[in-house]
């Protein structure tokens, strides 16, 4: 398996799931030009195992993250450039690299879900809003933080956070940057839950992750699919895609197992994707 500079993979689980962390705990895991290069291929990588159902994104270390490395920002914005239109175009191109880093938790066929302990600052809630579920510790740490850096967050918190939360929370957080606990995380929507302790928080998590991973791999990952292609569709046209979708992958073998385990009273066992 492929080594990271920025991140852990642990696919050791036999149930289909597997852990990808954050992990430069003495960075409070801030995000480094590493990250942004290695996060997708890793995704990428553990998206086409067949024994890897479902991820859980986590960190190493007391905090999920601390935002951008500030070093990353140096490198955004220096330049040898004489020429200000040509400079402007190498920052766009970069800021869609970096885009392009957290929008692959998006193109994941498989689950992937968010457990957030400490921190989860700037850049950490752009990762956390492209999740497909998001998890955390009560005394976790919430900030859209990037007006105070006197920059306007440019990786997906403005795209997709008003849709978990709202439009007027949204636009609340990210202009007055105000820190915000778990708990109030799970009131404003952007966590399914709140659990007391970072042990309670992973033993949900992983349990949680493992009956995903039960389930019909078709059934999941078209569930997934089609609920990200509807958000930008309306009634009419994500109805026609899913009747479209389902017409290529309704027809599977897992549909046949799940009506013959119901027969015979036992729990359905389905092929790999």
């Amino acid at each position: 398996m492929e080594k990271y500079s920025s991140l852990e993979i642990d696919s050791s689980s036999s149930s289909g799931v597997c852990t990808v962390y954050l992990n430069r705990p003495r960075q409070s895991n801030a995000l480094s030009p590493e990250f942004f290069d290695e996060f997708p291929k890793a995704l990428s990588s553990v998206d086409q195992n067949p024994n890897v159902s479902v991820i859980i994104l986590s960190a190493k270390g007391n905090h999920f993250c601390a935002g951008i490395d500030l070093k990353a920002l140096s490198s955004l914005t220096a330049s040898n450039h004489s020429d200000r239109g040509r400079f402007g175009e190498k920052i766009r191109r970069d800021i869609k690299h970096m885009q392009d880093a957290i929008t692959a938790i998006e193109k994941c066929r498989k689950p992937v879900i968010a457990a957030v302990h400490g921190a989860c600052i700037g850049g950490g809630v752009d990762i956390i809003t492209a999740c497909d579920i998001r998890y955390c510790t009560q005394d976790a740490l919430f900030s859209v933080k990037e007006v105070d850096l006197a920059i306007t967050a440019d990786l997906g918190s403005l795209q997709r956070l008003p849709a978990i939360v709202g439009y007027a929370t949204a636009m609340e957080l990210a202009l007055t940057a105000r820190s915000f606990s778990g708990s109030e995380a799970k009131k404003l929507g952007l966590v399914s839950e709140a659990f007391a302790s970072k042990q309670d928080l992973y033993r949900a998590v992983m349990s949680i992750a493992q009956g995903i991973a039960a389930k019909s791999p078709l059934a999941v990952t078209g569930t997934k699919t089609v609920l990200l292609k509807s958000r930008d569709m309306s009634v009419d046209q994500g109805l026609e895609y899913v009747a479209t979708w389902n017409s290529a992958m309704m027809l599977s073998d897992d549909l046949k197992e799940v009506a013959s385990a119901q027969v015979q009273k036992r729990k359905p066992s389905f092929s790999k994707l």
